[in-house]
């Protein structure tokens, strides 16, 4: 792949040779500028140069070695980080490399900038939680990659084409130019006396110059051109205007791996910085030049993101004044409420956790503070025992208020209620003696 004769090219002095201390030999790759010879189209090459230097170019950008050294991107690869060698440390300007760690069987990445880590043992620039990250990119895309949006920058690029196309016809007048001013002198060259050689050196001399000249003209034209090549056709238009119609459903269909949608993101956005503060700050540097800033949110600690939401909280307190434990989880579960954390269905044991951990007020402490009296207590007053209260309790003589599965607290009882008790009193007394 790298080796030149395949291109059809001579060279000679690609390697530095040294002997090591144990006396093997050492070659080391040198830089193109440093090689003795290389000459180009010196006999039939398998692929042209311009391939070869292409091959050259993709394989340096998708060079682990190499991306150490300089800035170029790194292939993509499987994991899920989309930004995956696009990210630059907002704060030492390195690249960031790629970390990932598990959470309930799904990988969850990291961008760590760790190259001072690395190469002397020093700290971790910074480090930030890809999720977020990831989403907000995901999402601009699909706002981005809209046909309005896609009509607009057509429209740039068919102005900036008809500006290409002027500067084509310049620079073709000046090959023009060129090749008269070579016809010209071939002409004087051609009507000297040859006798006359002094006269006839110049002219050959000035000849040769404006042969240099044409071809230098011409080179550099064809350059130019290859680089401004940019016609757009009305079928390459209605292609790109699809694409953007068909984008948001290609980015979400689950069956697209993550590495397309990396080179998605290559196409069309060249880095990324990441600056963390208060909030995560993302600087996007688009293909084009345009540039786009986010805000992301920092992500939560784990026991942050464990910890009960207040909207939850509020709920158990407002729920407790009327319903036990077991209840208010059934209410909550039915109402969408899920666990902070692991989004699991509330249970009777959650609730009394948070009246726990949040200092509420139990359904019994509510009930003794609206004045309800134990089973004992109404006993006492109305002269009875603590089995026959349970027993007016379920022939519902007493009014009774649940605050645990079989437990109650019970209204006091007012002057209509004594009178009440005492007429049944005397029926149950009347019907034994029967």
């Amino acid at each position: 792949m790298r080796n030149p004769v395949y291109a059809g090219a001579f060279a000679y002095g690609r390697n530095h040779v040294t002997k090591t201390i144990r006396g093997t030999i050492k070659r080391i790759p040198l830089p193109r500028e440093q090689w003795k010879v290389l000459i180009t189209e010196a006999h039939e090459g398998y692929i042209s140069w311009e391939d070869y230097e292409k091959n050259e170019k993709q394989l340096s950008s998708c060079s682990p070695v190499q991306n150490k050294l300089n800035k170029r991107q790194a292939a993509p690869r499987e994991g899920c980080a989309l930004l995956q060698g696009l990210v630059f440390c907002g704060a030492c300007g390195k690249r960031m490399s790629v970390s990932y760690y598990k959470r309930k069987d799904h990988s969850i990445p990291s961008y760590m900038c760790r190259r001072e880590q690395t190469d002397s043992g020093g700290r971790v620039c910074q480090c930030v939680s890809g999720v977020g990250i990831d989403q907000a990119i995901g999402k601009l895309l699909m706002e981005s990659m809209t046909p309005l949006t896609l009509e607009v920058a057509l429209s740039v690029q068919n102005e900036l084409q008809q500006r290409f196309d002027e500067a084509d016809r310049i620079r073709r007048q000046q090959v023009e130019r060129a090749q008269y001013e070579v016809t010209l002198a071939q002409r004087r060259y051609m009507q000297v006396d040859p006798d006359n050689r002094l006269v006839a050196e110049t002219l050959e001399a000035q000849w040769d110059e404006k042969l240099s000249a044409l071809e230098k003209a011409k080179e550099e034209y064809e350059r130019l051109r290859k680089e401004d090549s940019l016609v757009m056709n009305e079928k390459k238009r209605t292609e790109i205007l699809a694409l953007a119609r068909d984008f948001p459903r290609l980015w979400q269909n689950p069956n697209v791996s993550d590495r397309e949608r990396k080179r998605m993101i290559r196409l069309l956005i060249e880095d990324v910085t990441l600056v963390v503060s208060k909030e995560i700050a993302v600087h996007i540097r688009f293909k084009g030049g345009a540039t786009k800033t986010l805000s992301v949110p920092k992500p939560q600690m784990y026991a942050e993101r464990r910890r009960t939401k207040p909207e939850i909280i509020n709920k158990v307190d407002q729920l407790l004044n009327h319903y036990i434990d077991r209840d208010v989880a059934k209410i909550l579960n039915e109402q969408g409420y899920r666990s902070s954390g692991d989004g699991l269905l509330f249970t009777h044991q959650m609730v009394g956790q948070i009246q726990r951990n949040y200092g509420l007020k139990t359904r019994r402490e509510r009930l003794r503070e609206r004045g309800m009296l134990t089973v004992a207590e109404v006993a006492e007053r109305l002269h009875i025992c603590i089995a026959t209260a349970r027993q007016w309790q379920k022939k519902g003589l007493l009014k009774a208020h649940q605050y645990t599965d079989n437990r109650y607290l019970y209204e006091p009882p007012v002057k209509e209620d004594h009178e009440k008790f005492k007429l049944f009193k005397n029926r149950v007394l009347l019907h034994k003696n029967v």
